[in-house]
């Protein structure tokens, strides 16, 4: 008997929620499928699964052992990958999903440097400011930004950014500077409409923390859009230092309340939940940590 393919078979059956999809899935018939769990059933004389002709559904004896199966599966894959990845060449196509102004900035111009590390992959690099799944849709691999990584994936965090409330110097001059962030009720201000805190902005003030509702006369889910704006001097934004470092240094933007921080968030490579990763995948995290590491961002403090 095989332990191995019974245990494969009977998380496939459940995994599918069919006998038919779970044998399309393995590559087998479905008799055979069927076969292999009557087999198990009476090995462990127990009933694993009620069958109906609508739907399929676990014993309490299958919940368990499912549990248990799916733990030694991995622990077979997570031994095999461990062995193979050092010596599996990295290769194939590498689908990433990653946010668009970050992407365009930050990582667009490492892409030439990484193929020509490793010339038998291929990139496909989706731009997307959404939350994609990516299970259902496929990816390998996607870059968020965010104060905490997804308990559902496997993070790394490559870098970190800090939000920086600033306006330009014109806009400053011809409307005077906030004093406290309540004063920003007085202000244009300008609002990133995919900020995870939505219109509600969060500083860590010298005597605690301060939340303030904001209204902008701008709202947009590009920061870029914000950015260009700000520069002419519509108003005050809140920004990540990854998209304002630039401005900071040269002047063209000043930091607007420098004693009321506001959040620092991570800049994570996350991937499907698994026991091992990919070599391609594990290559891509490793380059872009060596490479982001010594960015002027890459910290919570912006350096004049």
């Amino acid at each position: 008997m095989d332990k191995y393919q019974e245990m494969r078979v009977f998380a496939a059956v459940v995994e599918a929620s069919s006998f038919v999809a779970a044998a399309d899935s393995l590559g087998m018939s479905k008799a055979a499928v069927s076969r292999h769990v009557a087999e198990l059933e009476q090995r462990l004389g127990v009933r694993l699964m009620h069958r109906t002709t609508r739907k399929l559904s676990l014993t309490p004896e299958g919940g368990v052992f499912l549990a248990r199966c799916r733990d030694i599966l991995s622990s077979i894959e997570a031994s095999e990958a461990e062995i193979s990845t050092h010596s599996v060449t990295v290769g194939g196509l590498l689908k990433l999903s990653v946010p668009v102004s970050f992407g365009i900035r930050h990582l667009a111009p490492l892409w030439h440097e990484f193929l020509a590390l490793h010339p038998q992959v291929s990139l496909d690099v989706q731009l997307a400011d959404r939350v994609i799944d990516l299970i259902d849709e496929g990816f390998d691999l996607a870059i968020r930004i965010a104060r905490l990584p997804d308990s559902t994936l496997i993070s790394r965090q490559i870098a970190s950014t800090r939000l920086v409330l600033c306006a330009a110097p014109g806009y400053l001059r011809r409307r005077g500077a906030p004093k406290h962030p309540s004063d920003l009720a007085e202000h244009d201000v300008l609002g990133y409409s995919l900020l995870a805190t939505g219109d509600q902005w969060q500083f860590a003030g010298p005597h605690g923390p301060i939340s303030i509702k904001v209204r902008p006369r701008i709202w947009s889910n590009n920061g870029d859009t914000c950015i260009a704006a700000c520069l002419h001097g519509a108003g005050i934004q809140l920004q990540p230092t990854f998209l304002i470092d630039r401005e900071l240094r040269a002047g063209d933007l000043v930091e607007v309340l420098p004693e009321f921080r506001a959040i620092t968030m991570g800049i994570y490579a996350v991937y499907p939940t698994r026991r091992f990763v990919l070599p391609k995948v594990r290559a891509l995290v490793d380059f872009l940590n060596s490479r982001l590491k010594n960015e002027p961002w890459n910290r919570s403090e912006i350096r004049a």
